[in-house]
């Protein structure tokens, strides 16, 4: 019975590409000259280092412009209203989560209920797999999902038939 998986998952290969990159461009950057700035990454966490609070903002947009260039969403990240002051320099923490937590799960088994096809949802730990008997109900179940409103970047993995 063909099935595939619907899941959330960043790669930290392209996470730490994307850092690098960013990091280059922070090296060019003519605004960032004489400032102690830094952006750091350890495993699904990116740390911006830096004199102000403005300029926290600053290294937020070049990390999201390079992480959109490596096909990472920065909204699946978990991101403090604020920059945290500490001594002379603000630092601002961007988590990434791996897998779709309990309610945006049920959130998706419903939205595919509800556009009553033919296919089945059922939540298995951090992901949602879908079943169904044609080729073309998956499909449609993947435009459905593509379609909705939810805040998670999903990817779609191990379509088989």
């Amino acid at each position: 019975m063909p099935s595939f998986d619907i899941v959330s998952e960043v790669d930290e290969v392209a996470l730490r590409h994307a850092t690098e990159n960013a990091n280059r461009e922070l090296a060019s950057r003519f605004d960032f000259r004489g400032v102690e700035a830094s952006i750091e990454q350890s495993g699904l966490a990116v740390t911006f280092k830096t004199e102000s609070d403005f300029q926290v903002q600053q290294l937020e947009e070049i990390f999201t412009k390079n992480a959109v260039k490596q096909g990472i969403s920065p909204a699946g990240a978990d991101r403090p209203d604020k920059p945290e002051h500490s001594g002379k320099t603000f630092s601002l923490t961007l988590t990434f989560r791996q897998g779709i937590d309990q309610p945006t799960a049920k959130q998706l088994v419903k939205l595919i209920k509800e556009a009553k096809l033919k296919v089945q949802a059922s939540i298995q730990g951090d992901q949602v797999r879908v079943t169904g008997k044609k080729r073309d109900d998956l499909q449609e179940a993947i435009a459905v999902v593509k379609g909705s409103k939810i805040e998670t970047p999903l990817q779609f993995n191990n379509f088989r038939d």
